[in-house]
């Protein structure tokens, strides 16, 4: 399978730069994007559909950067999109849904619940249902697969979507929060959403932005599921497998990395 790597949401937290990192990916049945990051309605209301939040994290809404208009741009009509794979319901990560209406959105059940269905106060507050307002159709998920590389479970996604693509549970962020596991050929790519922010919170050489930190801390739903998603995914980053790809959803240095090995 093909994979685009799309940066389809810049941002601006005090001094640092950050991304929405989107995987665009080819398949025999279509295409299907892993997260959306913004889209074209968040720009057109930014203030019902992402809400104050956006005051600190500073979003572009550059409509060249959704996602809708880099598929067209690559050759392709939105409805080719069948399916999208999201990491979790944030605003910056499936503000593109409505663009792509006709597309299975695929999620954890408790994600799902989470943001959807039976949403506790807290997670009322942090969801934007303006997000889901066009009735997209849900396909939920239960960690039932089995285990890979260290995570404990992870399930193929061949019957519903295509063989390659699978949801490696990581829950922490939010109470359903998944990462993404695709198969480009020649090695993998493990997108691992907001599971952690910056590259310097795996190495322990590079500079983590205060700023980073502290909205990490401030939005996790589960901070000591957070640590251990960081442990593990330390581990791998050290292992250095040249099979594997590890990226964030937010870190530009390791979109120009992923960019580079396409």
């Amino acid at each position: 399978m093909k994979i685009h790597h799309l940066n389809c949401g810049t941002m601006r937290m005090r001094r640092t730069r950050l991304v929405c990192h989107v995987l665009l990916v080819e398949t025999d049945h279509g295409l299907v994007l892993v997260d959306t990051g913004y889209g074209l309605d968040d720009i057109a209301d930014p203030a019902a559909r992402l809400g104050p939040v956006r005051h600190l994290v500073r979003p572009a809404l550059d409509p060249e950067e959704t996602a809708a208009r880099q598929v067209e741009r690559l050759g392709f009509r939105r409805e080719d999109v069948r399916h999208v794979v999201v990491t979790h319901f944030d605003s910056d990560h499936v503000g593109g849904l409505s663009d792509f209406p006709h597309a299975d959105v695929h999620v954890t059940a408790d994600e799902a619940a989470g943001a959807v269905h039976s949403p506790s106060r807290r997670e009322r507050v942090r969801y934007r249902a303006p997000q889901w307002a066009h009735g997209p159709r849900l396909v939920e998920h239960h960690p039932d697969g089995e285990a890979w590389r260290g995570f404990p479970a992870v399930k193929q996604l061949d019957a519903e979507i295509a063989p390659g693509i699978a949801l490696v549970f990581l829950p922490g962020h939010t109470r359903g929060h998944t990462a993404v596991a695709v198969d480009a050929g020649s090695h993998w790519v493990l997108h691992a959403g907001d599971a952690f922010y910056h590259q310097g919170q795996l190495d322990g050489l590079t500079h983590v932005p205060a700023a980073v930190r502290a909205m990490e801390t401030a939005v996790a739903y589960d901070r000591a599921k957070v640590r251990a998603n960081h442990r593990l995914l330390t581990r791998l980053h050290h292992e250095a497998d040249p099979a594997l790809t590890l990226v964030s959803a937010h870190d530009p240095t390791l979109l120009d990395r992923a960019r580079a090995r396409t």
